[in-house]
């Protein structure tokens, strides 16, 4: 007969604390079947999404040199260009003396008035001491994804659309 309080022969722990003791083999192989499968998994989907979040980067790229550019001529009472050379595939803003890269593999086009190109593959949009433009269109595209970067010849607000 076994005393109240007290465990059977052979087992010096009560049932609750049996329980706690840890993980079965079984439990552990599991979580790590999981884990490889994530793991194998997970690569592919993001290098799927890159292209798309490389154009979605440059757009917003380009888009902030236009509006530097907007500010700079407002700021210093001049006119400020952002020159694109398609074929070179850069682009460079009044004011900064870097040059500026296009990614390979995305499209560009650009839509100026004619006094702003200066080649076939070309051209810029000016920004004048008023804040307004030229005005004009820089094109990105990837496939059939594309994004618009819009430059409003009266105001000079550039924004980016879908």
């Amino acid at each position: 007969m076994v005393k109240p309080g007290t465990s059977p022969v052979g087992s010096s722990l009560r049932p609750a604390a049996r329980a706690s003791r840890g993980f079965t083999l079984l439990e552990l192989m599991l979580v790590l079947v999981i884990a490889a499968f994530a793991a194998a998994v997970t690569p592919p989907l993001l290098s799927a999404a890159m292209p798309s979040l490389q154009l979605k980067s440059t757009a917003r790229e380009v888009a902030a040199a236009l509006r530097f550019a907007r500010d700079y001529a407002a700021a210093r009472q001049t006119e400020a260009v952002v020159l694109l050379d398609l074929e070179e595939r850069r682009y460079t803003v009044s004011g900064r003396a870097k040059n500026f890269s296009i990614p390979d593999g995305l499209e560009v086009e650009i839509d100026t008035v004619a006094s702003e190109l200066t080649g076939d593959r070309a051209g810029g949009i000016r920004f004048y001491p008023d804040g307004s433009s030229t005005g004009g269109r820089v094109t990105l595209a990837r496939g059939e994804r594309s994004f618009k970067v819009d430059i409003d010849w009266l105001t000079g607000r550039v924004q980016i659309l879908d």
